[in-house]
């Protein structure tokens, strides 16, 4: 039987404005379990530099009926900081016969 980990998802939340007006965040972490962490292709990591000039270190499967926001957010696992960029692939929850619907790339934040 194929299992994830657990990920530490930060959740931004907005408590704020600067003295510009620009919004402020703090960070609640929310563990996340059963994600799975795998390799990216070649062609994903070229894609990926060609269209955000950001490299892809992992992509994320991430669980069923997870209802968290992955949008440009920082996870943890394997003791470092990451951060998901290019928005969250999802496939048809019914049409996937494993426990994954949905994938996010991210690269190196620390």
């Amino acid at each position: 039987m194929i299992r994830g980990i657990t990920v530490t998802l930060y959740e931004k939340q907005q408590t704020g404005t600067d003295a510009f007006g620009a919004p402020v965040y703090a960070e609640t972490p929310v563990p996340v379990p059963n994600v799975l962490v795998g390799e990216p292709t070649a062609e994903d990591v070229v894609n990926a530099l060609q269209l955000y000039g950001k490299r892809t270190a992992y992509t994320l499967a991430i669980p069923k009926g997870d209802a968290h926001a992955w949008e440009d957010a920082a996870v943890e696992f394997f003791g470092r900081r990451w951060r998901c960029f290019g928005g969250v692939t999802e496939g048809i929850e019914a049409m996937l016969p494993l426990a994954w619907n949905r994938k996010v790339r991210v690269e190196l934040y620390e």
